[in-house]
């Protein structure tokens, strides 16, 4: 039992390794860090509702998202009912202390994953998030170069950028926004940024949604959708060195080093340095000049660009198929389809990693053909799971050279029964 601020706070199975492979960490290890940088923590995260991602079995384990609050909770942590763009509704968990935020660690959630609004108004954000992903083989120092070009940006629009490494390949730019606009709209100033940081920097950044017709560091603007949430400020990721998702300074963006970050090294940068967060809300900013910006790309005729696959059909917006799997049509001339192969599904990232290792060797002659970025390795999420999907894309190959589409090695996709009744349940009702 832990006492935190006045609160009692019960931890079950304290010992339970979290962390086993490179670092050494305990659920209570994991614990202690997160109340030894609670401000900071707590800074990203306060008074939003926050998406429970849990990993009851460590960082190591299979993940599962849920929404709902926990049935059992303490009586002073408070909730918020979100509603959704199916049109479902969940009461979800707000923290607001240290004390809840080592309940919900306790539960498995190694990472934080608050909404980009406050429970006083659910509709309007007051967070524009910039997420910046990085293809295979891009490096770091690109990643910090497409960073910086974010922030020339943000400042010519009138805003200000916190940025923060995301933990893992990428970086994350954070901009406090006036809650005056709504999640389309932020979307769409989030869209106008990233098409003008690739028009910037063309060699480099990508606003492009579909992988395979990506290159360089991709500009998520989907993450402004409505239900999306990226991991907050301090956040740990099942990473084997318990990597973290570290605040920073502009200045430390060009020459930073993401495994610097870990949950054995923050506590003593947060003591040292504090926060370099710690003026985010001083001054939300304007979208005003973004979204001018997204009215010239529109006047171009630049229309809306795909959204996320489970929100409905969006006015202006474009087919929402990948090109590879296009249609052509008479009055539109064909776009090229990418010849894709699916090689691996599972909920397990080494696992369906060392399928392509062993598709590599199978297909020698094909492998040594591919390039950096024909290698797709895509993080699914459904409802309540996550997997990883891995593809390659067959465009450098001579066609006759193309080996056919196999059964994935491994074939673990978790949505795939879901999907099946899905599909049964639909024509049952079509017949009846």
């Amino acid at each position: 039992m832990l006492s935190i601020e006045g609160r009692e706070v019960r931890v079950t199975h304290p010992d339970k390794p979290y962390f086993s492979r490179q670092t050494r960490l305990s659920k209570l290890d994991l614990i202690r860090y997160y109340v030894s940088i609670a401000p900071g923590a707590l800074a990203g995260i306060r008074d939003r509702p926050l998406v429970l991602k849990r990993f009851v079995d460590g960082a190591e384990g299979e993940a599962f998202y849920q929404k709902r609050a926990p049935a059992r909770r303490p009586a002073w942590l408070r909730t918020v009912t979100l509603s959704f763009p199916s049109g479902r509704t969940a009461e979800e968990v707000v923290v607001d202390d240290a004390a809840g935020l080592a309940w919900i660690v306790n539960l498995g959630c190694i990472e934080l994953h608050p909404h980009p609004v406050r429970s006083s108004d659910l509709e309007h954000p007051d967070e524009l998030r910039v997420d910046l992903d990085p293809g295979p083989g891009v490096s770091w120092a690109d990643v910090c170069r497409v960073t910086l070009e974010v922030r020339f940006l943000l400042e010519e629009a009138g805003l200000r950028g916190w940025p923060k490494t995301s933990g893992s390949r990428g970086m994350h730019v954070n901009v406090r926004i006036e809650q005056r606009w709504t999640f389309g709209e932020v979307r769409r100033a989030a869209l106008a940024l990233s098409r003008a940081v690739e028009r910037r920097a063309p060699g480099l950044a990508s606003s492009k949604w579909w992988k395979e017709e990506r290159h360089g560091v991709f500009l998520d603007y989907n993450q402004n959708a409505k239900d999306r949430t990226t991991c907050s400020a301090y956040s740990v990721r099942p990473l084997p060195d318990a990597r973290v998702s570290a605040p920073l300074h502009w200045h430390e963006v060009p020459d930073c080093k993401p495994a610097d970050f870990t949950v054995l090294t923050i506590p003593k940068r947060f003591a040292e340095l504090g926060d370099p967060h710690a003026g985010i809300e001083a001054a939300p900013g304007s979208l005003e000049k973004l979204l001018d910006l997204a009215a010239q790309d529109e006047a171009a005729g630049l229309g809306d660009a795909p959204w996320p696959p489970h929100f409905r059909k969006m006015e202006g917006e474009g087919p929402r198929v990948a090109p590879s799997r296009a249609r052509s049509t008479a009055k539109k001339p064909p776009r090229t389809k990418m010849p894709l192969l699916v090689i691996a599904n599972s909920p397990n990232k080494d696992a369906a990693l060392a399928g392509l290792e062993r598709w590599k060797s199978n297909h020698a002659e094909v492998a040594r053909l591919l390039a950096v970025d024909d290698v797709l390795v895509d993080s699914m999420r459904g409802r309540s799971s996550t997997w990883t999907r891995i593809r390659v894309n067959l465009r450098h190959v001579p066609e006759a050279l193309r080996p056919p589409q196999e059964t994935p090695d491994p074939d673990d996709d978790p949505t795939r029964e879901w999907r099946n009744r899905r599909v049964s349940n639909r024509v049952s009702n079509e017949d009846a």
